[in-house]
C-alpha cells in the first residue's frame, strides 16, 4: 500500500518529537513537492472517528510546505488548547489528514460557497474564523458560515467579509 507522504510527514514529525522532545529536520529524501511549494495547511487528527487536534495556517508562514506541515502537526498534536497534549501510546490510534489551502479569494455572499468543495474564513477586523470544506455534519453555507463566526467571535449581525478557498486533502494511505 503506498503512504501519502504528506500525511506520513505528520507522523513522523508528531514520532520524532514524542522520542526527542526536538523538533524533527527536512531530510534529503523528501518529495521535492514538499520542498519546493509554500502553502497553508492544517493537520487534522483523529482518534477513531473524534477529533484529537486541528491547527493550520491559512498562509504560509514558514520557507517550505515540508515545514508548514511539521510545525502545524505538532502544534495539532501538543499546543490545541482544546485537547490535552497527545501522549505517546495514543500514536498509534491516530488517523491524520493534512489540507493544503489554495489561496483565499473574498465572494459576496454565501451563495458562492458549497462547503462540500470550498471552506470558508470569516473577519471582522482583527477576529478571523476558518472552517475547512467536507466535513461531516456541515451541509449548507449558513451552517458553515455560522461554525466560522463562532470559532472567531463574530456575532452574527456584525458586518463581516467572505472568503472562501479550496484544499487538496491527503489522507494516511491515500
Amino acid at each position: 500500500m503506498k503512504r501519502n507522504p504528506y500525511a506520513t510527514l505528520a507522523r513522523s514529525s508528531i514520532s520524532y518529537f514524542l522520542e526527542t522532545g526536538r523538533t524533527m529536520e527536512l531530510a534529503g529524501d523528501m518529495p521535492q513537492e514538499l520542498l519546493d511549494k509554500k502553502a497553508g495547511a492544517f493537520v487534522t487528527l483523529y482518534k477513531g472517528d473524534e477529533l484529537r487536534g486541528c491547527v493550520g495556517t491559512i498562509a504560509p508562514v514558514r520557507e517550505t510546505l515540508a515545514e508548514e506541515i511539521i510545525r502545524n502537526a505538532l502544534t495539532a498534536a501538543f499546543r490545541d488548547p482544546r485537547f490535552p497534549p497527545l501522549e505517546e501510546e495514543e500514536l498509534t490510534f491516530l488517523t491524520i489528514s493534512v489540507d493544503v489551502l489554495s489561496e483565499p479569494e473574498e465572494i459576496e455572499s454565501m451563495a458562492e460557497l458549497d462547503p462540500d468543495r470550498y471552506g470558508v474564513i470569516v473577519s471582522c477586523g482583527y477576529r478571523r474564523g476558518l472552517l475547512l470544506p467536507d466535513l461531516d455534519g456541515v451541509d449548507s453555507p449558513e451552517e458553515q458560515v455560522s461554525i466560522a463566526l463562532r470559532k472567531a467571535g463574530i456575532l452574527p449581525d456584525e458586518s463581516y467579509t467572505l472568503e472562501r478557498f479550496s484544499v487538496t486533502r491527503h489522507q494516511e494511505n491515500d
